[in-house]
């Protein structure tokens, strides 16, 4: 009887487990799309069923204990020290219970750290606040930047399905491939997270770490930056479309097709130049989407680490200097990137233009992209 009692209590501990593994609720991890997730979920399941026990026979055992012998009844406080039975028991038990979850986590630690044998890498930078992507089997790379539009930000829209993320250029990968990934920092520590992929890891500046996974669904899987990377740390987010290797081929083709474009786009614009109206035009487009995080929509900025650009010094200095900070970065704030790498010519130039024609700033001068282009060598 005692035998088949503890049968029926395993088969219905081992259901109830596997009901919430394949659980979807809003309130457990994301559904598992690799199989490290897979193993996460599992683990995570199994320690909180153990946790749950454990809590019911300690609490359920105490709470017993207080009302079967309370003093209401008749019974009266027992004296007694040491009892070296039941001091091995309360030992042995969770040392054993540590044992069997330990057991395991490390199997699945040490499969988390094993990046060998990848079908291909890719470094993802972590850069105030958006990653950048690079495919070192291929020659393609390309910075992957929020796209949430900034009435909804605002709370001047409704906001989207994706609110927060979305992104203008996703991590786009091959199902069924090992895939390896490089994480490092340009500014701050950042960290590579993808819930459903049971992958995160920290990207810090000066240092090269590592992870990998294999998707096994074609799909569409979000993260974010899960380090606390800054003011805008809740808007660095990451999207990954996992696509049938076919379908990953065309991409690779026409991102490849893409770049030969846009370098003859640019031999273009180097000489060509351009009226004040389409400068402004040009430049609002790229402070909307680039700069208004950090120099704000007025161009107030957040002083110090983000100057005013409304009357400050490098909008209505020399030109060159605004020129050479916006292509290449400032030494003394890290903040400011260098966007050369990011903008083509005429983006930096409409840009650089805009500010110094907008927020009160009535300079007049206009920057072409062949200005830009001198300003890179």
């Amino acid at each position: 009887m005692i035998r088949k009692t503890a049968q029926t209590l395993a088969s219905l501990f081992l259901c109830f487990a596997a009901g919430l593994v394949h659980a979807q609720s809003r309130y457990n991890l994301q559904p598992p799309q690799t199989i490290i997730a897979r193993e996460i979920y599992t683990l995570h399941t199994i320690i909180l069923l153990i946790c749950v026990v454990i809590f019911i026979v300690v609490f359920g055992a105490m709470f017993y204990a207080l009302w079967r012998h309370r003093k209401s009844v008749g019974h009266k406080a027992e004296q007694f020290h040491e009892n070296t039975t039941v001091e091995v028991i309360w030992t042995v038990i969770p040392f054993l219970i540590l044992v069997f979850m330990a057991w395991p986590a490390t199997k699945t630690v040490l499969a988390m750290k094993d990046t060998s044998n990848s079908d291909m890498t890719v470094k993802a930078t972590g850069y105030q606040w958006k990653w950048r992507y690079d495919y070192l089997d291929e020659d393609i790379s390309f910075y992957s930047t929020l796209s949430t539009p900034r009435e909804q930000i605002d709370n001047a829209a409704p906001k989207g399905e994706h609110y927060l993320l979305e992104v203008d250029n996703p991590l786009v990968v091959p199902v069924g491939k090992k895939v390896r990934i490089l994480t490092t920092a340009n500014d701050v520590i950042h960290s590579w997270s993808v819930p459903a992929f049971g992958v995160k890891q920290d990207a810090i500046p000066g240092f090269v770490r590592d992870t990998w996974f294999k998707v096994d669904t074609p799909g569409t899987y979000r993260g974010q930056c899960s380090e606390l990377c800054g003011k805008d740390h809740g808007f660095m987010p990451i999207v990954v479309e996992a696509l049938p290797e076919a379908q990953y081929k065309e991409w690779v083709v026409q991102q490849t097709a893409k770049k030969t474009q846009a370098t003859a786009s640019a031999a273009a614009e180097a000489g060509k130049t351009y009226s004040m109206g389409d400068l402004m035009a040009q430049g609002e487009k790229v402070y909307s989407k680039t700069c208004v995080a950090c120099h704000q929509a007025n161009g107030q900025g957040l002083p110090p680490t983000f100057p005013a650009l409304a009357g400050g010094k490098i909008a209505t200095g020399p030109i060159a200097g605004h020129v050479d900070i916006v292509t290449n970065g400032s030494k003394k704030n890290p903040v400011m990137v260098a966007w050369k790498n990011q903008l083509s010519d005429l983006e930096i130039a409409g840009v650089i233009t805009y500010e110094r024609n907008s927020f009160g700033n009535k300079l007049g001068d206009m920057v072409q992209p062949k200005d830009i282009a001198a300003a890179r060598k």
